[in-house]
């Protein structure tokens, strides 16, 4: 490491000795030399923590180093924080989620365990069941069958792959996928209306699908305002926008039965209504009910907003490298960045 402003060379030499027993030369390891034998351990671990927080070309000018210079010791740093934590013997709950990786339909499938909170696997490009089955085999057999429970969204092949391969594992469907099935239903009947209506009825919808697809708790003062015309002036918005904030009470449940009854009543609400495109919803919300109620039980009762905060997260890293076109690169980044240094 340097010394102020001045760069410090060490120039050592190795001991070489000829192994007896299978006749190569073999290399003494000095405990405070990297492996690539340019930089020191230190040196690397100061680079590896920069780039944690910044961008390579930054810690590189920072350092006086080139980027490629920069960016080797990054990935020797990434994978021995990696060795240096393992599988753990025992998988319980996992979570499966895409993670778009390049512009248009580039998707990566990521594997997390959501009981350490922390990436545990990045397969390579592609979603499909062959994409996601080598998770499973560098897993192991014997972990797949200790797999309890495994959080996803409805996306067919996953669930194929969980049940051919962890038969022991419950699926818990996403929440935020499912919410975002309903805000696009809500979308959709906004469309409609401003379709429908005419004149100053109009002007109200206008412009307003952030207002009315955002939480409330999200909004400012304005957008509160905005929000309140909104809804005293088309009954049909009004009452899409209520059935949404209410279908969210349905993960407080405990019980099956009480579940089931809450959707039940939801529904209900439905007839009459107009709104085609949540019944569109809840016939889907029909079709995947088990592993929607699987939530429900106390034991299946895991973080569901950690995938959701593991693509934000992947997002990020990929904004601040100005875009990644290495995958093993953003799969070291990704699945260390959850990892405490040592």
């Amino acid at each position: 490491m340097d010394s102020g402003l001045r760069h410090i060379y060490l120039e050592f030499e190795y001991r070489r000795v000829l192994c007896p027993g299978c006749k190569a030369v073999k290399q003494e390891r000095l405990i405070w030399l990297a492996d690539s034998g340019r930089f020191t351990l230190r040196m690397e671990d100061k680079i590896g923590h920069q780039c944690r927080e910044m961008s390579i070309k930054q810690v590189a000018d920072n350092n006086g180093l080139t980027w490629d210079q920069t960016r080797r010791i990054e990935m020797d740093y990434m994978r021995r924080l990696l060795a240096a934590n393992p599988l753990p013997e025992k998988v319980r709950a996992i979570g499966v989620d895409e993670v778009s990786i390049h512009k248009g339909q580039s998707y990566v499938v990521v594997v997390a365990d959501l009981d350490l909170k922390r990436p545990i696997w990045m397969g390579e490009e592609g979603r499909k069941e062959k994409d996601f089955k080598p998770f499973f085999k560098t897993l192991g057999k014997k972990r797949c069958r200790k797999i309890e429970l495994a959080v996803m969204d409805m996306w067919k092949p996953f669930r194929n792959v969980i049940r051919e391969k962890a038969p022991n594992a419950r699926i818990v469907f996403d929440k935020f996928h499912i919410l975002s099935h309903l805000s696009k239903a809500l979308d959709e009947v906004r469309r409609a209306e401003y379709k429908r209506v005419a004149g100053e009825e109009r002007t109200y919808i206008k412009g307003q699908r952030y207002t009315l697809l955002s939480h409330k708790t999200s909004l400012d003062v304005d957008g509160r305002r905005a929000l309140r015309m909104l809804l005293k002036a088309n009954k049909r918005l009004n009452k899409a926008y209520l059935l949404k904030e209410e279908f969210e009470q349905l993960w407080d449940y405990n019980t099956p039965g009480w579940s089931r009854r809450f959707f039940e009543n939801w529904k209900e609400q439905l007839k009459w209504s107009r709104l085609e495109p949540y019944r569109k919803f809840a016939r889907m919300i029909e079709r995947h009910w088990d592993g929607i109620e699987s939530y429900c039980h106390p034991e299946n009762k895991v973080s569901l907003g950690f995938m959701e905060g593991l693509n934000n997260k992947i997002r990020v890293i990929q904004r601040r490298a100005y875009g990644i076109k290495d995958l093993e690169y953003l799969r070291l980044k990704v699945i260390t960045s959850f990892l405490k240094e040592p």
